[in-house]
């Protein structure tokens, strides 16, 4: 994400509401202002980066005996999970679950419209999407000489995601933006980059901990299952990708979006 602090505030203060929303706002606009080869270039890098964590993940529940329930397994794979997460965000990379909060600021703030929001959204998803394909692909290609995962450690991180109803689905999906926009929000608002890092960890750890559908780590989890095991079907990627996208991006702008922007422009 781009931050502009022009007026960093002292070590040891907090952060103030106004500041911090007057930050997002300007970073979204630098971000529907940039040109679509530069959103697309970070996004694919970031639909990249963040295939590590289910990529740790599956090699974890490998070292594991494959089997969940268990806390401090549990805690492993999430902390794994959260991996993906540190590489793109301290990197500053574009990842679409951010955008959702991040973008549509400056529109709640009539400083962009609603057509800028969509094209920022598109080239995003698109370019994480694809990226997270690469990795995928990438990765699958390698995996008989890496001897480090096994399929069916992959096929039951895929499992864990898309064995649940579509009514299901949408509201984790829900929960799981909301968390994301939380978390854009929250890493504005710290000083330093152990802060972000401890942020980071902690957001993304407990959406991993949830099993909850995030749109991009969770493309690359379940075309994993779609490539290695015969039990996830390309049909269930598409249920996953469209509901997780959906879900995530209504609860980032309802949730974080406009009750921010709400309560901080009526002097909350």
């Amino acid at each position: 994400m781009g931050e502009s602090d022009s007026k960093p505030p002292i070590s040891g203060d907090q952060t103030p509401a106004p500041d911090i929303l007057e930050s997002l706002i300007e970073s979204g606009l630098h971000e529907i202002e940039r040109e679509p080869t530069g959103l697309l270039l970070s996004g694919f890098s970031a639909g990249l980066d963040i295939g590590f964590g289910p990529l740790l993940m599956a090699v974890l529940l490998t070292l594991s005996e494959g089997s969940y329930g268990d806390l401090g397994t549990e805690l492993l794979l999430a902390s794994a999970y959260a991996v993906g997460f540190i590489f793109v965000i301290i990197a500053r990379s574009e990842l679409f679950t951010e955008h959702t909060t991040l973008a549509v600021m400056p529109v709640l703030d009539g400083r962009a419209s609603a057509s800028n929001l969509v094209r920022v959204w598109g080239l995003v998803w698109i370019s994480n999407i694809v990226g997270g394909a690469v990795f995928t692909a990438f990765i699958v290609t390698l995996m008989p000489n890496l001897g480090v995962a096994t399929p069916e450690a992959f096929g039951t991180i895929a499992h864990k995601l898309v064995d649940h109803d579509l009514s299901w689905l949408f509201v984790a999906a829900i929960l799981a933006g909301w968390l994301m926009g939380l978390l854009a929000w929250l890493i504005t608002a710290a000083q330093e980059t152990t802060s972000r890092l401890l942020i980071i960890w902690l957001v993304t750890a407990s959406i991993g901990i949830l099993h909850l559908p995030h749109s991009i780590a969770g493309n690359v989890e379940v075309l994993f299952g779609v490539f290695v095991s015969p039990t996830v079907s390309v049909l269930d990627y598409v249920k996953f990708l469209s509901l997780a996208t959906a879900g995530n991006a209504v609860g980032g702008v309802v949730f974080v979006g406009l009750l921010k922007y709400g309560h901080v422009v009526r002097g909350g």
